[in-house]
């Protein structure tokens, strides 16, 4: 792992605790085991779901609309609903 920056962060001793426990069990220091934590929580790894946004409204409307956005649009009416 590359070192870009360093920074002191203070934590309440049960954390503290934690933190030591868990780099231990590793093998690991506990700067690693913050780092990871911090990585996974804010990192450019993080996994974005980009397809969540997929059809995506550009008008406004919502899902909740849709009854209003079919008659609008006079969808699914024939001359047997008229």
């Amino acid at each position: 792992m590359d070192v870009v920056s360093s920074i002191t962060v203070e934590v309440p001793e049960p954390l503290a605790s934690r933190l030591a426990a868990e780099a231990e069990a590793r093998g690991v220091s506990a700067a690693q085991v913050a780092s990871d934590a911090l990585t996974e929580r804010f990192g450019p790894t993080r996994r974005r779901l980009g397809f969540a946004a997929m059809g995506a409204s550009t008008s406004g409307r919502r899902a909740a609309d849709a009854e209003e956005i079919l008659a609008d649009e006079s969808f699914g009416i024939d001359s047997a609903d008229r």
